[in-house]
């Protein structure tokens, strides 16, 4: 799996694309959600609820961000309060794009 080598990040997460969190995030789970860290930026983000961090976990193996949402039970009527909230992952680069493999 390659990573978008793009140098600056999209401004707004296309759900009906493959996403992943970028190689160089951790994730440690909390009972309020999750802190991300990333190592390259030393950026740290908050997850604030723990089906976000369900969704952000499922991405890695989701044909899409839509798809990923489905598979862990985001109702329909949610899933633009979670693409605004995934929009701010991918604008901190901890999300990118997945593109296939040449």
């Amino acid at each position: 799996m390659l990573m978008s080598a793009s140098p600056t990040p999209p401004t707004e997460m296309d759900m009906d694309r493959a996403w992943t969190l970028h190689p160089q995030v951790s994730v440690r789970p909390e009972t309020f959600g999750a802190l991300l860290y990333h190592f390259g930026t030393r950026r740290l983000s908050f997850l604030k609820d723990r089906r976000l961090l369900a969704v952000v976990e499922a991405l890695a193996a989701a044909p899409s961000a839509r798809a990923a949402c489905a598979a862990v039970g985001v109702q329909d009527a949610d899933v633009d309060r979670f693409r605004r909230a995934m929009t701010v992952l991918v604008q901190s680069s901890m999300l990118v794009e997945r593109t296939p493999t040449s």
